[in-house]
């Protein structure tokens, strides 16, 4: 009778343990299982794409975007009286031969009483310009003056309205003379002549 009771309590002992185990199994598995590490293992993936993706774009944008290119400067700026002229050594108006620099009569082509030939020159006046090159030597006299710079007669009639001249000899108006026609030295150029302020010729 006393080994039926400490049976007994044995079992029930026995299967007391075996349900707390049993509970335990359940809570570690709830805490540790699959289930509830796939929603994280999501997220976490989702966030790598995502600051992969904002990686790209910031690149792409560095790309498309770019640097504004740098502006050309001016070696000397400055204002003068400038005039026109077209010779071709036709003897027209005044022409006096050939341009001094070999090359042939073009628009935007300037003469300088000083400047190396070929240095190329802005000049603008109310709002127009034009870039052109020193290919003659002049003006003359009015060099001593104040004109320091001859212009093409297309170049001229542009810098007064905007148009082109009634004939490469004759601009078409009744102006001579430009005062403060502003002028920008971009480069020198490698033939004869002085670099600088402008000098009077001879």
């Amino acid at each position: 009778m006393q080994q039926r009771a400490i049976d007994t309590a044995l079992t029930a002992l026995t299967g007391t343990a075996l349900a707390g185990v049993l509970v335990a199994g359940v809570a570690v598995e709830s805490a540790h299982g699959a289930p509830a590490d796939k929603p994280m293992a999501h997220k976490a993936t989702s966030q790598q794409v995502t600051g992969h993706h904002s990686t790209t774009t910031g690149k792409n944008t560095g790309h498309t975007t770019g640097k504004a290119a740098p502006k050309t400067r001016a070696v000397l700026s400055g204002s003068t009286t400038a005039s026109y002229f077209w010779d071709d050594g036709s003897g027209v108006n005044g022409d006096t031969g050939a341009p001094a620099s070999g090359k042939p009569m073009q628009k935007g082509m300037f003469a300088s009483p000083s400047w190396p030939m070929n240095t190329k020159v802005k000049v603008t006046y109310q709002g127009r310009s034009v870039t052109g090159f020193v290919g003659d030597r002049g003006p003359g006299e009015p060099s001593h003056r104040g004109v320091m710079l001859d212009l093409d007669t297309y170049t001229f009639r542009h810098l007064v309205d905007g148009k082109k001249p009634t004939s490469k000899y004759d601009t078409g108006t009744s102006a001579g003379h430009l005062k403060g026609v502003k002028y920008q030295v971009l480069s020198w150029g490698h033939g004869a002549g002085t670099k600088g302020a402008p000098k009077p010729l001879g």
